[in-house]
């Protein structure tokens, strides 16, 4: 499109979007600077380069300032314009694809990708909103496979920093050697195989987050170093004495009780209370077992949507085993299981013979967590003695027996299992619970 004037030029910029634009400077009315104003004022914001016969150091520097990305002279080279404009071109194309990317980052971290509706999920997420436009360091506990990554990275989505590096480091994986070059950087000759210089993750973050997960796994030596990133923002390659100023907040993970490791002095006492300005602990799986039917549909959804399963959903029968699980592998675990057993299933759901034989072999066992105490056995003489029954023990009977059978008999025996051990129990829920093989959440989810 062509236009005479920069009224007219801003006429068409309303009609329609552009990707470039070339522009010159003294025209009828107003000047090109002003085009340059207003093009970049645009949603799309094209790119912009400014041609003028009178150009000038000044005239330059100021298009530049304002958002031109280059200047010519007249009479005007084609050959250096189809340069510069195929250049500016390919520069729009890749700040719309980093744009697209950090959108998909935004949907795929950002807060709604941590679910559950239960209580001890939604205190975290306040949390998360909270801590996420502060600059405070932060110290996720857990054990693993609990979504302390995922929890990092929505923080930092969630971020002023969100446009900025995130980059994850996993301490444990690496020797204390590598660890330190690899947070740190080294240069050239400073150890037996550094042929060249290498910038470390925390220069490369700078302006990001750094996420050091399983930090209770680094060595003391290598904890001073960070100690020195928190206290002075500043840090040494390896073999270097340059010092070297950093912007990184650091959101710390470990699935260890590093207060016990500080008391064995295995983990720097100094560094732990640096560390620890906003802690978040993560809950184990068995903690929170209402969660686990949203988190198998969401596993499910994404399987479908990257086609690598056609089945949407999970089977009554199954879906109860899942929530009974324990799940020492927490949610890494229970997607691991999702995985496999929609690869497998024949229908458009799965059911209870495509879940792991682990689960269906354990499907009778206790579903009480590690620590819990066992439930004490009912009196042999006890008239109710008959409640002593799990409901797992009962409903795995019928599932083994009558798979695929009367739904509504099974829902009936539920409820009546659940009411007998609440009037054996004198409606205590613990108790009812414990007796019953069920977390505290799931049977107070099944009483309502």
């Amino acid at each position: 499109s062509l236009a005479a004037s920069a009224d007219e030029a801003f006429n068409l910029m309303d009609a329609q979007a552009f990707d470039a634009i070339l522009t010159d400077l003294r025209m009828p009315g107003k000047s090109g600077l002003k085009v340059i104003d207003r093009a970049l004022a645009l949603p799309n914001k094209p790119a912009v380069l400014m041609m003028t016969a009178y150009g000038n150091i000044d005239t330059a520097v100021e298009a530049m300032r304002r958002g031109a990305v280059d200047f010519l002279t007249k009479p005007v080279n084609i050959e250096r314009l189809d340069v510069l404009l195929r250049r500016a071109l390919k520069a729009k194309s890749l700040e719309i694809e980093v744009q697209q990317l950090h959108e998909r980052l935004d949907d795929k971290f950002d807060l709604k990708a941590i679910i559950g509706e239960s209580p001890l999920l939604k205190d975290i997420i306040d949390r998360v909103k909270k801590v996420a436009q502060s600059k405070a360091t932060i110290l996720i506990e857990g054990e693993s496979g609990t979504g302390k990554e995922l929890v990092a990275q929505a923080i930092h989505q969630s971020s002023p920093r969100a446009r900025g590096p995130f980059i994850a480091v996993h301490c444990a994986s690496l020797s204390e050697n590598l660890l330190e070059s690899e947070l740190f950087g080294h240069e050239k000759g400073s150890f037996t195989g550094a042929t060249g210089q290498r910038l470390g993750k925390f220069e490369l973050c700078d302006g990001g987050t750094i996420f050091l997960d399983e930090i209770g796994d680094m060595a003391l030596a290598t904890q001073t170093k960070i100690l020195r990133v928190l206290q002075q923002g500043d840090i040494q390659r390896v073999g270097g004495t340059e010092t070297i100023r950093v912007d990184v907040r650091i959101i710390a993970a470990t699935n260890k009780n590093l207060e016990e490791m500080v008391k064995a002095k295995t983990f720097r006492e100094d560094l732990y209370y640096r560390l620890n300005v906003v802690r978040i602990k993560m809950p184990a799986l068995r903690e929170r077992a209402e969660d686990i039917p949203q988190i198998v549909d969401f596993c499910l959804q994404n399987l479908v949507k990257q086609r690598k399963a056609r089945v949407g959903k999970v089977a009554p029968e199954a879906m109860a085993i899942l929530t009974r699980h324990t799940w020492p592998g927490n949610v890494r675990e229970l997607e691991n299981v999702i995985y496999r057993s929609a690869v497998i299933a024949q229908g458009d759901a799965i059911l209870v013979k495509d879940l792991p034989s682990e689960l269906r072999g354990s499907a009778g066992g206790s579903a009480v967590a590690p620590n819990e105490p066992a439930a004490p056995a009912a009196p042999a003489a006890e008239p109710a003695a008959s409640d002593a029954l799990t409901l797992e023990s009962a409903l795995d009977f019928l599932f083994g027996h009558f798979a695929g059978g009367d739904q509504p008999l099974l829902a009936a025996l539920e409820a009546e299992m659940i009411e007998r051990t609440m009037r054996l129990e004198n409606g205590d829920q613990v108790a009812a619970a414990r007796r019953l093989g069920l977390t505290r959440a799931a049977l107070q989810k099944r009483l309502k």
